[in-house]
């Protein structure tokens, strides 16, 4: 959603007399407050989708922190129905990624518009509750490991039909975050 600086100040105006008057309306205050403050307007039509906004694509940055969040939690699904015979085997055939594999969020120097739609799709927006209180910061360059990843779990996930993935599929996609020079 664009909003200009002008409407940005009057929208925080209005959240402020919302929170000194005790209002509760049906629009959420603080989160209209957050999601200027963090620059992710974005996110205000997902929330209040009984809306009519004018349609506006969601920013490409935010579409890829989707896909990645959308990989992981099958990822991490697909692992929790493992037996623990599968579970070993991955950790052995996916060294050093098989072992307990889990969404580390991204790098918060590097990569900190991801980590901030991160944060706000999670613990703002309330998608993939699964990974809510997690720190989110992986503390190392993580984009291009997980771009490599989407291409091989894209067309794995299509060919599922909803089933977790195999201990093969998964092998495949976790060793994608190994960079190409050092395998």
């Amino acid at each position: 959603m664009e909003i200009r600086d002008s409407e940005k100040l009057i929208l925080l105006m209005l959240c402020d007399l919302y929170e000194k008057n005790n209002i509760e309306g049906d629009i959420d205050h603080n989160f209209i407050r957050d999601a200027i403050y963090e620059h992710q307007t974005w996110a205000i039509p997902w929330k209040h989708s009984g809306i009519p906004f004018e349609h506006q694509d969601t920013p490409s940055d935010v579409k890829t922190v989707f896909d990645i969040l959308d990989m992981w939690r099958v990822i991490e699904y697909s692992y929790a129905e493992l037996n623990e015979d599968e579970k070993n085997k991955l950790a052995v055939d996916a060294e050093p990624f098989g072992r307990n594999p889990f969404f580390r969020g991204f790098d918060g120097n590097n990569e900190t518009n991801l980590l901030v739609a991160t944060d706000f799709i999670i613990n703002k927006l309330g998608r993939f509750k699964e990974f809510k209180r997690r720190d989110l910061n992986s503390h190392a360059p993580s984009l291009d490991g997980y771009l490599r990843m989407l291409k091989i779990f894209t067309p794995e996930l299509k060919n599922n039909m909803g089933h977790p993935l195999s201990v093969e599929q998964l092998t495949l996609i976790l060793l994608e975050k190994r960079h190409p020079s050092n395998r």
